[in-house]
């Protein structure tokens, strides 16, 4: 008996889902605690989670009785969620770069529904920025540095922040590895971007490394360079 060909299911109709409803950050201390702020579906655009956030900001409080009064700035802003945590805690100035035009719409946007009148939001490369301003003599007290990995930037930033970063400053910077030196593979030579920086705190979510780094003193740095 010759087999029969299953009847052909109708075709489905293609289908439409919902949209995503616009992803966003909380802020979650100081005057603007709570207040959402959203963020774009852009490739390579992810906020520091709260947890993150929240963790990084004891860490700061705790070395520098916290963001009261400083001067801070963010050269991959993003979201903003770092610099506006800074501003809603009491920073005095924060400047936020940002070289992504639709991104650079929403953290104006966010600055607006904020009031923030401390931060600054400049579009530009965030090399380039850093650059202008190292010329100028401009410092902060804090630079977060949470630009797109794999590329290359920490290599080519933190030895500007040397310049932009104030005598007693720290810098707090995301990455895909650990920029501790004691966790460096044995036999890995020490990159020279690293050498006049230490990690002062550090911690790992998931895939992201994230830590806190302040200079080495002189006599630190030397016998490195000399060897």
């Amino acid at each position: 008996m010759p087999c029969r060909n299953p009847p052909k299911k109708p075709a489905s109709k293609p289908s439409h889902p919902r949209p995503r409803p616009p992803q966003q950050v909380r802020i979650i201390g100081g005057v603007w605690k709570r207040s959402p702020l959203p963020v774009l579906d852009a490739a390579g655009l992810r906020p520091t989670p709260d947890r993150v956030r929240e963790t990084v900001f004891n860490w700061i409080r705790h070395l520098r009785d916290g963001v009261q009064g400083a001067r801070c700035l963010d050269l991959f802003a993003g979201s903003g969620a770092l610099g506006f945590e800074a501003a809603s805690r009491g920073a005095q100035e924060v400047t936020l770069i940002e070289a992504h035009t639709p991104a650079f719409k929403q953290l104006e946007a966010n600055k607006a529904k904020l009031g923030a009148t401390q931060v600054n939001i400049i579009r530009a490369d965030a090399l380039v920025a850093a650059q202008h301003m190292a010329a100028r003599g401009q410092q902060f007290d804090l630079i977060f540095l949470d630009p797109p990995y794999q590329q290359g930037w920490l290599e080519r930033v933190l030895p500007l922040c040397e310049r932009l970063l104030a005598a007693d400053g720290l810098i707090y910077a995301e990455s895909s590895r650990s920029l501790d030196l004691d966790a460096l593979p044995p036999g890995e030579a020490v990159p020279d971007w690293l050498l006049p920086w230490q990690v002062v705190r550090a911690d790992q979510a998931g895939m992201v490394f994230y830590q806190l780094l302040q200079r080495k003193t002189v006599p630190e740095i030397l016998p490195k360079i000399q060897a």
